[in-house]
């Protein structure tokens, strides 16, 4: 399985992309255009699977989801969900 460790890229991110991650912080597969996107922000080549997507990792979902609990009230969708 192709992962994704964005965890370690936050900070290098542009801030849209690190929105599209707060809007949609229930994503497992990172659709193409946003792999593109990471591998030109963080300068690094991260696999990608056939369709050019790449999986989250466990660490990098709960990552996302606590930010997203931490930057906007409205991302409350996570909160009724168990550990």
């Amino acid at each position: 399985m192709v992962e994704m460790h964005l965890k370690e890229q936050w900070n290098r991110l542009d801030p849209a992309t690190q929105q599209w991650f707060m809007e949609n912080p229930g994503c497992v597969i990172v659709p193409r255009t946003i792999t593109a996107t990471i591998n030109g922000e963080t300068g690094e080549n991260a696999d990608v699977d056939l369709h050019g997507g790449t999986v989250l990792s466990e660490e990098d979902k709960q990552f996302i989801q606590t930010k997203a609990r931490q930057e906007a009230p409205a991302y409350r969708f996570f909160d009724s969900i168990g550990p």
